[in-house]
């Protein structure tokens, strides 16, 4: 059955001195503020489209690593995820990096690297992101 999530982003002004807000509206967990600067500059207490999309792309990941994990039948006892999406004003999203560390019962690093690796393909976030150089560092623990 399919989903759907629902975001909504009311913006004030023009792009570089206007500033706006992102409702989480689905889940209703928060409001969050942005503008340009803490998309191009400093965070400075707001959030980016940047830093939605890796949150974005470390909880897909790591759910997509944990199922490919526990098909196998090494369930993960704990995955650490981070994404790093880089921005360039003019250019766009230059780049992701995921790092993930995971500690895994039964696997071998070579294991755990693969299953990264396959994760990283399907994850349906990583799909959606096919356009960008998306670097994966995996480290079992």
């Amino acid at each position: 059955m399919a989903t759907t999530r629902t975001a909504t982003t009311q913006w004030k002004g023009a792009l570089l001195d206007g500033s706006g807000t992102v409702s989480l509206d689905t889940s209703g967990v928060g409001t969050f503020e942005v503008s340009w600067p803490s998309r191009a500059e400093a965070a400075n207490g707001k959030t980016s489209p940047e830093e939605l999309i890796a949150a974005a792309h470390s909880s897909c990941f790591s759910m997509a690593l944990s199922h490919g994990l526990a098909g196998a039948g090494t369930p993960p006892e704990s995955l650490r995820t981070s994404a790093d999406v880089t921005f360039q004003p003019g250019e766009g999203i230059t780049g992701i990096v995921l790092t993930v560390q995971g500690q895994v019962p039964g696997v071998t690093a070579e294991q755990f690297q693969q299953a990264a690796e396959t994760a990283k393909a399907n994850c349906p976030v990583s799909q959606a992101l096919a356009g960008t150089t998306i670097t994966l560092r995996a480290e079992l623990l």
